[in-house]
């Protein structure tokens, strides 16, 4: 019999079978096969003791941990989110460096690892996930448990100096000792640690990616997450799809429709895209009229002051825009900051002619996989992909950009808006056979056969 998978992240998803999304998707599979458990923070914010729920999913057990409104600003909003968050996405001016935040985020952790051991057994395969659980596997360790334990970053890793920015950076990274391996999105993210624990904790390479330092073996590793391609075709060709893809096309008959699809994050290059569009429309008039840009933002950490003030400058952007350039029968710019139903998603995917995926930092960005996957093959969209997005390494065939320089990425949109059919025709080919070789299911198998492969921590 297998040993049983233990997953923990921050924020558990969807635990039903079948579930599509995130690392539902990616971890389906291992637990129809041996069953498993899911531990994370439930969500509710509670007043006095947190508790702990527990509940059976057919085989799937979940766990839950509520947070006291202290933890939650303290671990949640303050260190996770206005500490890690924008450090780890380059942002040095937008992190908090209070130093009540990192007592939250140690709290926390301890609380989850005391909770978690008391549900654990002997052979079982523990994999933790993101940043906000970085320090778990020491609170683990401390606590006498001596199971394989695995981190995956779904984050970008800075660079040395920034990273050494955070007030106890070495303690933070240190304790990703505690792990037996630690799985990053991208060479460059990998790249960044390795430098880091050599010139910063005085770690020694030992070959093959392997770390030794304070008398414990690391194992680190590349394992870029992929999506589930064929639920996403089948979502697709699903009724929602459909009916949105029909009405999409009919509604802009007229137009060239480029798409941007993501979270309303300062990491997400939103007023650059906008910017380079505008720009679009100034150098190349033939756009006016013509291209019609939908940017759907979904809300996020709205409590944030930075998320607010970003907000604000989206909504100036974008009536600016339509105001200088539209017409009385053109709109440039439709600005929609809601959620918009995960089954209508591939619908609005297939209408679009350009995808612009333009974060500034990204650790790897789905949501440009899922518009290949959701492409019609015979007469597929192009995709505009920022250099900085960790997906930059495996999706070559994209138009790459570096968001920052706005006329280039202007320049890259027209190119995108006027490519010859045979040349979409064959990028797209080869981008859709690198995200079925590497999908998510490829994704989880890699990372736990790496896991497995490790020597088990003393």
């Amino acid at each position: 019999m297998s040993p049983r998978l233990v997953v923990v992240s921050n924020r558990l998803a969807d635990g039903r079978p079948g579930a599509p999304g995130g690392v539902a998707v990616a971890l389906g599979d291992a637990f129809d096969d041996s069953g498993g458990l899911w531990f994370g923070w439930s969500g509710n914010i509670v007043e006095g003791d947190s508790a702990l729920h527990v509940q059976q999913v057919g085989r799937l057990t979940l766990a839950t941990l509520d947070l006291t409104r202290q933890d939650h600003d303290s671990y949640y909003l303050g260190y996770s989110n206005g500490v890690l968050w924008p450090v780890f996405h380059y942002r040095l001016d937008l992190a908090d460096f209070d130093a009540g935040f990192i007592e939250g985020y140690r709290r926390v952790n301890q609380r989850f690892a005391r909770q978690l051991v008391s549900l654990l057994r002997p052979d079982d395969v523990i994999w933790i996930h993101d940043y906000h659980l970085i320090p778990l596997a020491s609170q683990l360790r401390a606590l006498g448990c001596q199971q394989r334990i695995g981190f995956f970053l779904h984050i970008p890793m800075p660079p040395q100096l920034m990273l050494a920015a955070i007030p106890q950076h070495a303690w933070l990274m240190e304790s990703l000792f505690s792990y037996d391996l630690v799985g990053f999105q991208s060479q460059a993210d990998l790249l960044h640690f390795s430098r880091y624990v050599q010139a910063e904790l005085g770690a020694v390479a030992q070959g093959e990616q392997r770390y030794s330092a304070f008398g414990q073996l690391l194992q680190a590793g590349v394992f870029p997450v992929g999506i589930d391609v064929e639920a996403l075709t089948a979502l697709t060709h699903g009724k929602e799809a459909r009916d949105m893809y029909e009405r999409i096309t009919r509604a802009y008959s007229r137009r060239r429709l480029l798409l941007g699809v993501e979270r309303l994050d300062y990491s997400k290059g939103l007023p650059q895209r906008l910017r380079a569009f505008r720009q679009l429309l100034k150098k190349h008039p033939e756009n006016r009229n013509s291209a019609t840009l939908i940017q759907v933002a979904s809300p996020s950490r709205e409590a944030l002051e930075s998320y607010a003030d970003l907000r604000l400058e989206l909504e100036s952007l974008c009536g600016a825009i339509n105001g200088e350039d539209g017409d009385l029968d053109w709109t440039p710019v439709r600005y929609i900051h809601r959620h918009v139903p995960r089954k209508r998603l591939p619908g609005l995917y297939r209408a679009a002619r350009v995808a612009l995926v333009t974060p500034l930092r990204d650790g790897m960005n789905l949501v440009a996989k899922e518009f290949i996957a959701a492409q019609n093959p015979a007469d597929p969209g192009v995709l505009v992909l920022s250099r900085f997005a960790g997906a930059a390494e495996q999706l070559k065939e994209a138009l790459l950009v570096n968001p920052y320089d706005t006329e280039a990425t202007a320049d890259s949109i027209q190119q995108a808006l006027h490519m010859p059919l045979d040349e979409r025709q064959g990028r797209h080919q080869m981008l859709l056979e690198r995200i079925r070789r590497h999908d998510v299911h490829w994704w989880r198998q890699s990372f736990l056969q790496a896991l497995a492969a490790t020597q088990p921590h003393p």
